[in-house]
């Protein structure tokens, strides 16, 4: 398994030259949503599609 600093750095790297701090920074964000997705998943801690419709209606009222 890679460190932390291993994986932002290959993040970073897989950026264009030209990539802005923001777009950087964005890609960093969406890695680690990923990483504790996968984590959570793996500990079996998930929600139904349906429980999970029902939570974003009610945030819509």
């Amino acid at each position: 398994m890679s460190s932390v600093k291993e994986k932002m750095t290959e993040v970073i790297r897989s950026q264009p030259e030209d990539a802005s701090y923001e777009e950087i920074m964005r890609e960093l964000a969406f890695e680690r949503m990923v990483e504790r997705g996968l984590d959570d998943s793996r500990r079996g801690r998930l929600i139904s599609n349906e429980d999970m419709e029902h939570r974003i209606r009610s945030w819509q009222k």
